[in-house]
């Protein structure tokens, strides 16, 4: 329907003008001071566009007013208005002004005060509250006019400073702006973990109708439900959060990395990081209904809502918001540490939890050995619930601490990187003899280029002060194999995990003097221009192996 502006502003003129003529010549009553009152919100309000989306932005306590008008000549005219509040609740109504039969009409020759009253005092009549909400939910009204009617609108926010959306249309036949929702939609919550929910939630009819303009996006967050996708990003830019700039609708979502989410509104695409700490963070799942969210905390409540949104309008509808508490996660189990004994720990990287191992102190002075294995392991102590070592282990570890008789010590170790990790550990009172040999200062092994044959390698390590055993492997392997032989290596395992043949030699020595505690080896039979991998592994009095840093060297090619 179009806008009639003429028929517009001669009424609105007219009755300003006829109203003022009669309070000169008449006693003001109630119902013709509300009549002004009306007739001057009308004249003071701002049009509101027929098929647009209409952003209004709402000052505390202070009224907001537009109108609308449908055309004369048509009968039974449909129309709808559509209002989303981006944050609190508001008050909005809509009032009609219906023309009275013949107004305005030509005034007669002596008779033109008695229509002036007559006019006036019929009008109040024709100014009615056809409907009025209060709240933050999104409202639609359908209304059906059979004449010509002036419309207001009349919005309130008694909270704060907000913003809305409006959107009026006057013609229901050529589609929809905002997407449909399902007859059911509600989201199902279809499987919970400790760090994962699986959501589904029916189609939206729109999906099979414009499948390539047309997306799901999902809000995650800790606080409550949304119920509109602009009320989200409201939330997410009052929380302080700085939004980058912003990229063009014509932006596939799925360029997106992993750990990027998007926000939609006012016709613009913002990138946005996950956060953690409650913030809402959204993922767009294209036209796929099921939806699996990771990386939650266990034993947390999350409310998640679905929005489907309409990429070439930006407009969207939301789908009932749902909620759901993860698991609680497991109690860890903790493993008695008992004097002596040696426990061997494996560690899964991937899940970065904690294993611990609990210690009841029978003497004041207890002695902690750690043998880091493989990967990279952190180790965190406690004595009857305070903090008496923390750190990352490298190598063989002595931590000596004192306390009382009965003290518990409880040790919890982590992997800190992506791929297992293992370790060695065992609780002892301080005079009781360790299990591990006494170490050298360093476990590196050294070889000498200048004493390279094509045929023999040289190679040296550092000693103690106690006469060990020291055992020499030596492996062949291709260049390409290098790195993943260094990095696999077990330095807990022992030589029996290494074929009989490439054992070279045992030997025992020591020296008091840990200045020439240091010995050398020439490996011969080698073959030329080849890689070596050499490993020295250490006995001490327990008989349990320490691995030296496995060593590569290359012979010549030539001699």
């Amino acid at each position: 329907l179009k806008m009639s502006w003429f028929w517009l502003y001669l009424p609105l003129h007219l009755l300003i003008a006829t109203s003022l003529c009669h309070s000169t010549k008449a006693p003001t009553t109630s119902s013709q001071q509300s009549f002004k009152t009306n007739l001057f919100n009308f004249y003071h309000s701002l049009i509101l566009a027929d098929g647009k989306e209409t952003t209004v932005h709402l000052l505390k306590d202070i009224p907001k007013r537009y109108y609308f008008v449908l055309e004369e000549g048509r009968v039974l005219a449909p129309f709808s208005v559509t209002v989303t509040p981006c944050d609190v609740p508001i008050e909005w109504s809509i009032l009609v002004y219906k023309s009275p039969p013949g107004f305005p009409a030509k005034a007669t020759p002596g008779d033109q005060d008695t229509q002036e009253v007559s006019k006036s005092q019929k009008a109040p009549s024709m100014v009615s509250t056809i409907f009025n909400y209060k709240g933050n939910s999104v409202e639609t009204y359908m209304g059906m006019s059979s004449h010509s009617a002036l419309y207001l609108l009349e919005f309130l926010s008694t909270e704060r400073d907000t913003h809305i959306t409006v959107y009026l249309t006057t013609d229901t036949t050529s589609g929809h702006l905002y997407p449909e929702l399902p007859t059911d939609p509600r989201i199902d919550v279809v499987g919970i973990g400790h760090t994962t929910v699986t959501l589904t939630w029916k189609h939206s009819p729109s999906v099979l109708q414009h499948r390539e303009s047309i997306q799901y996006c999902l809000l995650v967050n800790e606080k409550h439900n949304y119920k509109s996708l602009c009320a989200a990003e409201t939330a997410i830019r009052s929380s302080g959060m700085k939004l980058p700039p912003t990229l063009a609708l014509s932006l596939s979502p799925y360029l997106l990395e992993p750990q990027q989410v998007m926000i939609l509104s006012n016709s613009e695409l913002s990138i946005i990081n996950k956060v953690s700490s409650g913030e809402v963070r959204q993922v767009c799942t294209g036209t796929k209904n099921t939806y699996t969210v990771l990386n939650l905390s266990p034993s947390t409540q999350y409310y998640f809502d679905v929005f489907i949104v309409n990429l070439l309008t930006n407009a969207s509808a939301a789908y009932t918001g749902t909620f759901a508490r993860t698991l609680e996660e497991p109690e860890p189990k903790v493993t008695e540490l008992k004097d002596g004994k040696v426990i061997h720990v494996v560690l899964d990287g991937k899940r970065q939890k904690f294993y611990s191992l609990q210690y009841q102190a029978r003497h004041k002075k207890i002695h902690f050995t750690f043998q880091l294995c493989q990967g990279q392991i952190r180790v965190h102590i406690t004595r009857n619930g305070k903090t008496v070592a923390s750190e990352n282990l490298s190598g063989l570890r002595h931590l000596s601490l004192k306390g009382k008789l009965l003290d518990t010590y409880l040790v919890q170790l982590r992997s800190t990187e992506q791929s297992n990790s293992s370790v060695k550990v065992q609780a002892s009172p301080h005079f009781h003899k360790p299990l591990f040999p006494l170490l050298p200062e360093s476990l590196k092994i050294k070889s000498f280029s200048k004493l390279r044959t094509c045929r023999s390698v040289t190679i040296a390590w550092l000693g103690t002060q106690e006469e060990s055993k020291y055992c020499v492997y030596r492996k062949r392997i291709e260049e390409d194999q290098i790195w993943g032989e260094l990095q696999s290596a077990d330095r807990c395992s022992g030589p029996e995990s290494r074929h009989k043949s490439e054992k070279v030699l045992c030997k025992y020595f020591y020296d008091l003097n840990l200045q020439r505690a240091v010995t050398t080896e020439t490996i011969k039979g080698l073959q030329a221009g080849t890689f070596y991998l050499f490993d020295v592994y250490l006995f001490g009095p327990s008989g349990i192996p320490v691995r030296y840093h496995s060593k590569v060297v290359k012979t010549r090619k030539k001699c």
